[in-house]
């Protein structure tokens, strides 16, 4: 019995500071999968609205300006991706990651508020889900 109580107090254990340095690490992680998901949801909603707009061409009213809004809204998307992974691959336990992560954070940040701003935009000037593109009914039409 003393053998195994002898062993047991030869387990090292971990100072508070050092779990607290480890669940910030696990958080920052899940966060920055979270936030990928997301990334991943308005890329796909991004592609369908690109999609419709490409079908209906020219007769949408705002063909143009929904097209490089989409286009934006995707690239800026895709750079937001690259940042996750380089972010996620960071210990923010080291103080030299510690700083890099807080820089690539700010970035991140400010970049999601473009592609929010960009998508409230493109929300604005009405894309129409619809399997079928946009058909323009002519106003002077006689009906019968």
């Amino acid at each position: 019995m003393a053998l195994i109580e002898m062993r047991a107090n030869e387990i090292p254990r971990m100072n508070e500071t050092e779990m607290k340095a480890m669940d910030a690490n696990r958080y920052a992680t899940k966060k920055t999968i979270a936030q990928g998901m997301l990334d991943i949801a308005l890329l796909t909603a991004n592609a369908s609205q690109l999609k419709y707009i490409l079908q209906v061409g020219e007769q949408h009213q705002f063909y143009k300006l929904m097209l490089i809004l989409i286009s934006l809204s995707i690239v800026l998307q895709l750079m937001v991706g690259i940042l996750f992974v380089a972010i996620g691959s960071l210990n923010i336990n080291k103080q030299q990651d510690q700083t890099a992560a807080i820089i690539l954070n700010d970035v991140i940040l400010v970049v999601v508020f473009v592609i929010s701003v960009v998508n409230v935009i493109i929300s604005g000037f009405g894309i129409e889900y619809s399997s079928q593109p946009l058909r323009l009914v002519d106003q002077h039409a006689k009906t019968p």
